[in-house]
């Protein structure tokens, strides 16, 4: 299977309990699009502690910036947002522990505006599996086909 050597999702939104479940789906939807099926909920739960701690520590109404990324290899989701405030790893086991539970790696970085927080899963492109035969069935004969034309 050939894959497209990069994917990409984009968007700035501002900050809602409705927002992050509404992106969440959206993200849902690529991930299946690009045939990550198996990445589908660990990627979501990871990007929805990313979101709700926006909400929750950036506040209500701001925007940020979520970018989701497939190399063929890894994706990597990652969220901007304009306050200089660095996310803590609580021992907790919430927040960006469970963002490390998730992920294969992670990080922070501040920037100009504010900071990013992402993350990165392993997620190699699915192998396309080649027709396998049939086995008979037990107790069934197999037979040369009549052609359909000599049933007419």
């Amino acid at each position: 299977m050939t894959v497209p050597l990069d994917r990409h999702y984009s968007v700035e939104l501002q900050v809602s309990a409705e927002r992050v479940s509404q992106l969440r789906r959206i993200v849902a939807a690529h991930l299946r699009h690009w045939s990550l099926d198996l990445h589908v909920r660990p990627v979501c739960r990871a990007l929805d502690e990313l979101l709700t701690n926006v909400h929750r520590h950036v506040g209500d109404g701001n925007s940020c910036v979520v970018e989701l990324r497939w190399t063929g290899r890894h994706v990597t989701v990652s969220v901007a947002d304009n306050s200089a405030r660095m996310p803590r790893l609580l021992p907790a086991g919430g927040g960006l522990s469970r963002v490390m539970a998730l992920s294969d790696s992670w990080g922070t970085c501040r920037t100009t505006d504010g900071k990013v927080v992402w993350f990165t899963r392993y997620a190699e492109a699915p192998r396309a599996a080649g027709l396998v035969p049939r086995a008979p069935l037990p107790g069934v004969r197999t037979s040369r086909r009549t052609p359909l034309a000599a049933l007419v």
